[in-house]
Parts: structure tokens; C-alpha cells; sequence
């Protein structure tokens, strides 16, 4: 066989062993994507770019022999080449799935392909349907690429449909430049233009998937962090945010339950399958997940259209606690899986955090169940404290302080009535029943604030502040607003025994001779702060001094009414002590 070929075709053979091997070099590449991420669309274009390859050998033999026979399967392939590139952008884009009819398609580039080379005698009638069927073939694979970015918002997708449709455009010149030589060897220079332009597509579209999934999952992830009070339930925020997905229309989250499993959550399309059911697809992907730990996919087929299903496809990702596999979050969408390129490791470690946090979450409920329970104990406990305080105070004041008012009168009527003789001594019984009857009146002072009831929250906190400063040792300076602050009345209680507690440890430890006072009214809550000018307490000890004595007691008042205390050093010397209460709470039965 002669391989020798003519000076005019030389130039046409190094450009196509240059074409030869970027095409070598896009399989490859290809060959390495599917082994990577295990997707069949980078299979179909790692054998559509095989397909071309072996195109192009087949012209370069051609070029070597002039045998009509490598002519022919040079046109075959053409035509394979351009099926299998829109195949596989068909099942990029949509998971297309393959159809037993699709077999007449292939058949048509060897049919034609032997009628042009063997049959037909005039070229144009030969390469013109041929090239048309190129072009066409590589114009259905832009507008496949052109659809995905409508849907999804896809660059590089909108970049690959932008390459192919240039392709296109460049495939019709064939039978009236590249036939006569006239673009030799300049139209195989701009096909390797066109195939570079593809690879690099490929990998803008692998890159762009993994971006996309990895802010998508670390957005998820976000969900995931502890959540303030008031916040929506962690799940429901999830799900909210994995509609943010590419071509993502509704979520949902399978939990296994000891009777098989149900879905609890759903958002977008997907809001009422726990009520209404879910799909047979979506029950099936949660299922597989369960019993094989892994990611899942469930494609669109005929029996899903039967039932009215109109999405492409169905995701579902693994929920593990405890290497459990107790869930999966379920996604639908109609462009094809968001985690396509992102391997399983990832989806199985993200899998683990859905699973900590809804275990987390569960804690969290629980420990403000428990909270709550300790803060209705608490009120309850403070509320019978005071109580007794109020069934000691009756009792001391309607009872023994009126018996003793009572033998004080007596003896002062026997005082009259006596010699000189028992007068002094009568007089000294009347002195200790006056001191018992002041004893028992400082102690029902404390017991309960008459001035309290009697005269409202500001009067009684500026009687207190007299009490207290006596002589001129100590000065108490008050300041308080012009109104009273809108306050429940046990909250005005735990002001009024904040202020005492605050001012006899002023008086006892702080060797202090000034104390300042203030009740301030805030956005929600009313705050009263002592500070006195002493030398403050050592910062070992402040711990021990909010959790034992009176402060101890002071805290539990305050954590009854859900507010707020604090006791510290002030930065200027002293000792500062602060209380807030709500304005307005609600009734914490006992």
C-alpha cells in the first residue's frame, strides 16, 4: 500500500495530526472526568471526542491511500461524532434517558454515507444533506446547552451553546471552501478552536458545579449553627435555603420512624408532601438512601409522567447521627441533580452535620423545655417565699406586735397604780416591750414593704433610701423618673428587695460613704442600679458573692420575673449592682 502523498496534501495532514491530538487530549480529559465524578455525561463526551478521533484518522488514511472505503467511515463517524456530542449535552442538561426508537437516528449516517460515496455522483447532492445534518446536529446540542442556562443560569453552559452555534455555522462552509481546498489547512486550525473552545466549556462547567454546590452546601451548613430564640425551626430554614439550588423547585426531609419512614418537612412544590403524601420517586430515592447510606438519584421515566410527576429528577442526601443513617434531604428540580461533581465524601460529611444538628436542635428543645420547667419551680418557690413572708408578717403584726402593744398599755396603767417602790422596775419592762415592739416592727418592715402597698414603687424606694441613711455616716443619694414605670407588681417587688439587699451589703462589707441610686426606664424593661464609692471586692471573690447570700436570693427573684441581674466592680471603685426587669410579662403561674 502507498503512503506516499502529494505536496499539496501535506500541509492538510499536519494540520490534522494536530487535530488528532487535541481531540486524543479532550477524551482524555473526559476519560479522567468520568473516573473522577462517576457521571455518565462525561463518559458520552469522553466517547463522542474517541469517535472524532478515530474521524480524523480515518481522513488521514484516506489522505495516505485515496481509498473510497476510509472516506466512507470518515462520513459515518462525522455523523456519530455529532449525535454522540448532542447526547451527551442531552443528558448533561436533562438526564435524558435512551429509547430504543433513537437506533434509526444512528442508522442514518451510515445509510447516507453509502448513497453519498457509492451512489450519488454529484457532490453537492452527496456532502450537501450530510453537512446540513452536521450542522443541525451541533445546533440541537447549542440549544440543548441554551436551555440548561435558562433554567439554571448557567455561564458556562451560555459559553458552550455560544462555541457550538459558531461550529455550526462554520460546518456549512464545507461544500464550498474546505471540498475545493480553499480553507487548506485553515479549516482545520478553527475546528481545533472550536474543540479547545469546547474542553475549556467543560471544564468551566465542572468548576462552576462545584462552586455552585459548595455555596449552596456551606450556605446549608450555615443553617446549621446554633439559632436564637425565635428563630424558625432549623429543618424549615434548611429546606427554605436549598431552594437556592440550580434548577431546584422543591425540598423536603425524610425521617425513618420505627414503622419505615415519613417526610416531616417540605418547602416550594415539595411543602405538602408530609400532609399529602410525596411522589413515588421521592419515597423510592429516600428508601434507597436508608438502606444504602449513600446519595441517590431518581430519574424522570415513563411511569413518573403516568402519575403526573413533571420533574427531571429527584436528589436525596443522606442524614447520619451517630454513623445512623436516620434521614435524607430530598430535593426535585427540573435541570438535572445540584451535586453532580461533588463527590460523596462530601455529601456524606455534610450528611453527618444535618444529622448533628437536628440532634443538637433536639437538645436545644429539650433544654428550653427543661428551662422553662426550673423557671416556673423558681417562680413557684419565690412566690410560696413570699408567702410565708406574708403569713409571718400577719402574724407578727396582727398578733404578737398587738399583744405587746396591749402589755405595754397594762403595765403603764400599773405603773400608776404602783408605789415607788415597783416603779423603776415597771418603767424598765415598759423601756424592753417598746424595744420588742420597735424589734418586731423593723422585721415586718422587712418582711413586707408596707410602703409598697401603700404608697407605689418610687416613694417607697426613697423611704428606703431614708431608713438607711440614718445619721450623716452615709448618704443615700435617689434618682429616679418623674412617672412610675409600668411595671407587674411582683416585678416592683424584686426592685424594692434589690435596692435592700444592695444597701445593707453597702452598709455591712463596703466601708462606703456614698450610694447612688438610679431607676431607669428603657425600651422593654425597667433597670435599677446601685453603686457605692467603696474600695469594691476582690475579683476572686465576686463569684462566690453572686452565688451565696442575699444576692444568691436576689438572682432567683429576679430569674422568677425573666429578668436581668448583674453585680461587678465599677470601673471608677466600688461596687455597682444592676437589675432589669421586664415592663411587660407574662403571668408565670405558680
Amino acid at each position: 500500500m502507498d503512503f506516499s502523498v502529494s505536496d499539496f496534501a501535506r500541509s492538510e495532514l499536519a494540520a490534522a495530526y494536530l487535530q488528532l491530538a487535541v481531540t486524543l487530549g479532550l477524551a482524555m480529559l473526559c476519560t479522567v472526568l468520568q473516573k473522577r465524578y462517576q457521571k455518565p455525561y462525561f463518559g458520552l463526551w469522553a466517547l463522542a471526542w474517541v469517535l472524532y478521533a478515530v474521524r480524523i484518522g480515518s481522513i488521514i488514511t484516506f489522505l495516505h491511500t485515496g481509498a473510497s472505503w476510509w472516506l466512507f467511515w470518515h462520513q459515518v463517524i462525522t455523523g456519530w461524532t455529532a449525535l454522540a456530542l448532542l447526547w451527551a449535552a442531552l443528558v448533561f442538561s436533562q438526564r435524558t434517558a435512551w429509547r430504543s426508537r433513537y437506533w434509526i437516528v444512528v442508522a442514518l449516517p451510515l445509510i447516507w454515507s453509502y448513497a453519498a460515496i457509492y451512489v450519488l455522483q454529484q457532490f453537492l447532492w452527496a456532502a450537501g444533506p450530510m453537512v446540513a445534518f452536521l450542522s443541525f446536529t451541533t445546533a440541537w446540542t447549542a440549544w440543548a446547552f441554551f436551555r440548561y442556562d435558562r433554567m439554571v443560569g448557567s455561564p458556562a453552559a451560555r459559553f458552550l451553546g455560544g462555541v457550538l452555534v459558531l461550529w455550526a455555522l462554520h460546518h456549512l462552509d464545507y461544500p464550498f471552501l474546505r471540498a475545493q481546498g480553499a480553507w487548506n489547512p485553515w479549516g482545520y486550525y478553527l475546528d481545533i478552536v472550536f474543540e479547545v473552545g469546547l474542553g475549556l466549556g467543560i471544564l468551566f462547567l465542572v468548576l462552576e458545579d462545584l462552586d455552585q454546590g459548595l455555596r449552596t452546601l456551606t450556605s446549608l451548613s450555615g443553617e446549621l449553627q446554633v439559632r436564637g430564640p425565635g428563630d424558625e425551626p432549623m429543618a424549615e430554614a434548611m429546606l427554605r435555603r436549598a431552594l437556592s439550588l440550580r434548577g431546584v423547585h422543591g425540598s423536603a426531609l425524610y425521617l425513618a420512624t420505627p414503622s419505615g419512614g415519613a417526610f416531616v418537612y417540605g418547602a416550594g412544590v415539595s411543602a405538602l408532601w408530609p400532609y399529602e403524601g410525596a411522589p413515588g420517586a421521592a419515597v423510592a430515592s429516600a428508601e434507597r438512601v436508608r438502606r444504602s447510606g449513600l446519595p441517590a438519584l431518581e430519574r424522570e421515566h415513563r411511569s413518573i409522567r403516568r402519575e403526573g410527576w413533571t420533574h427531571a429528577y429527584t436528589a436525596a442526601l443522606p442524614v447520619i447521627r451517630e454513623d445512623v443513617v436516620v434521614g435524607s434531604l430530598v430535593v426535585v428540580g427540573e435541570a438535572r441533580d445540584p451535586f453532580t461533581v461533588l463527590d460523596n465524601r462530601f455529601l456524606l460529611a455534610f450528611g453527618q452535620q444535618v444529622g448533628a444538628a437536628l440532634e443538637n436542635e433536639g437538645l436545644h428543645r429539650s433544654l428550653e423545655s427543661r428551662t422553662e420547667e426550673l423557671e416556673r419551680l423558681q417562680a413557684r418557690m419565690v412566690h410560696q417565699h413570699e408567702e410565708e413572708r406574708n403569713r409571718l408578717w400577719r402574724e407578727l403584726h396582727d398578733e404578737t406586735a398587738q399583744v405587746l402593744a396591749a402589755l405595754n398599755l397594762q403595765l403603764g396603767l400599773l405603773q400608776e397604780r404602783a408605789d415607788d417602790s415597783f416603779a423603776e422596775g415597771l418603767d424598765r419592762a415598759k423601756t424592753l416591750v417598746g424595744e420588742g415592739i420597735k424589734s418586731i416592727r423593723s422585721v415586718t418592715r422587712n418582711l413586707r414593704p408596707v410602703a409598697l402597698d401603700d404608697l407605689g414603687l418610687i416613694p417607697s424606694l426613697r423611704a428606703l433610701a431614708r431608713d438607711f441613711q440614718g445619721d450623716d455616716a452615709l448618704t443615700v443619694e435617689v434618682r429616679t423618673p418623674d412617672q412610675p414605670p409600668p411595671l407587674h407588681a411582683d416585678a416592683e417587688l424584686v426592685l424594692y428587695r434589690a435596692m435592700q439587699e444592695a444597701l445593707s451589703n453597702a452598709v455591712r462589707h463596703a466601708k462606703c460613704t456614698r450610694v447612688e441610686v438610679s431607676l431607669e426606664t428603657e425600651d422593654h424593661q425597667v433597670r435599677l442600679t446601685v453603686r457605692d464609692n467603696g474600695a469594691g471586692v476582690p475579683e476572686e471573690l465576686l463569684g462566690t458573692l453572686r452565688s451565696r447570700g442575699g444576692l444568691a436570693g436576689l438572682r432567683e427573684r429576679v430569674a422568677a420575673v425573666r429578668g436581668e441581674f448583674n453585680v461587678g466592680n465599677h470601673p471608677d471603685g466600688g461596687v455597682i449592682v444592676s437589675v432589669g426587669v421586664p415592663k411587660v410579662r407574662s403571668e408565670v403561674k405558680p
